[in-house]
């Protein structure tokens, strides 16, 4: 748990924590859930077919959870409105994915043959435009307002894939580079939803401006751990192979710190690098500090969200989240 800005260090605790904190709001999800299951009907049954493909491969609904918290933290309680920003958010982030799936060739995805491998490029692209005009179909109810920092999500999301395509394979690359490539593609999402989850349960300016930067703290802290796992994860366990940042040129920061590392630097140069390298890069990454320097790293930023998070008024929500952002940082590799 994290409490007065500081993190919980038993990885065992923080797995069950976790699990409370959904529970917290898993009515609420259930509620997500079902909404996305009526939006993504379409007259075309393959459009159907490959959203639903994707969006119930697994994983744990960690935007939602988030947004849902916050809301239920800053003392919303009826969630009708949340319900449908959680859909149209979760319908962009996977728009994404089948984006960035096509973009990097990937062929695993939460464990299962990635969409592009299993239905096509052509019908995966579709399906992707698809997914986010319902996402605005959804919000487009909203006030103004509300829709404004929802696109402005989905412009720094693209904004930051071309970003991250820029600095692909590129030893330029710089840590300010892979903070603001994540600011883009991965924040931004978990600030707007805690943005427009503060605002929709009436707190005043300030504090919307405060959740904004909790759940921007948050995202960073969740792509930094995401990258160790790439690193020396399970990949039974995440549900994609190891070291895809390196086969695809990604500059991830355990890559971008580890760019001195002659096996590492070379993997990530290298537009087909053979397996062997790549384990060996992997190795270095492994051998050297940088695993704890960037786990480190990921944890100031948790402890910056845990700040913003101290500042709510005090309820089991709160704690949920404390609980929830703590457990981000405690994941297994």
């Amino acid at each position: 748990m994290i409490q007065s800005g500081r993190l919980r260090a038993d990885p065992a605790q923080s797995r069950s924590a976790d699990e409370h904190a959904i529970d917290l709001v898993q009515a609420d999800l259930d509620l997500v859930e079902k909404r996305i299951a009526e939006v993504i009907r379409a007259r075309e049954p393959r459009l159907t077919e490959i959203s639903d493909y994707l969006i119930n491969a697994g994983g744990k609904p960690v935007r939602p959870a988030v947004s849902m918290l916050v809301f239920r933290a800053c003392g919303g309680t009826d969630v009708t409105d949340m319900v449908d920003l959680c859909v149209a958010l979760e319908l962009i982030h996977t728009a994404t994915l089948l984006h960035d799936d096509i973009i990097d060739s990937n062929d695993v995805r939460r464990g299962l043959e990635a969409a592009p491998a299993r239905f096509g490029i052509p019908d995966t692209l579709v399906t992707g435009d698809f997914l986010f005009s319902r996402a605005f179909e959804v919000c487009g109810r909203f006030e103004e307002k509300i829709v404004r920092w929802a696109a402005d999500a989905c412009v720094q999301l693209t904004e930051g894939e071309i970003m991250q395509g820029r600095f692909r394979r590129n030893t330029e690359v710089t840590e300010a580079d892979y903070i603001e490539i994540i600011n883009r593609k991965t924040a931004s999402l978990f600030a707007v939803g805690a943005r427009i989850a503060s605002y929709l349960a009436g707190r005043s300016a300030e504090q919307v401006d405060d959740m904004d930067g909790c759940g921007r703290e948050i995202g960073v802290a969740f792509q930094m751990i995401d990258d160790l796992l790439d690193v020396e994860g399970d990949a039974t366990r995440i549900g994609k192979r190891v070291g895809t940042d390196l086969l695809d040129g990604n500059p991830s920061l355990p890559v971008v710190w580890g760019l001195d590392l002659p096996a590492v630097r070379k993997a990530f140069l290298e537009s087909e690098s053979d397996p062997s390298l790549i384990a060996t890069a992997l190795e270095e990454l492994r051998a050297s500090e940088i695993i704890s320097r960037v786990r480190s790293r990921a944890v100031e930023h948790a402890r910056n969200a845990a700040r913003s998070i101290d500042r709510l008024p005090p309820s089991n929500y709160r704690e949920g989240m404390s609980r929830l952002v703590s457990d981000l940082v405690d994941r297994d590799l």
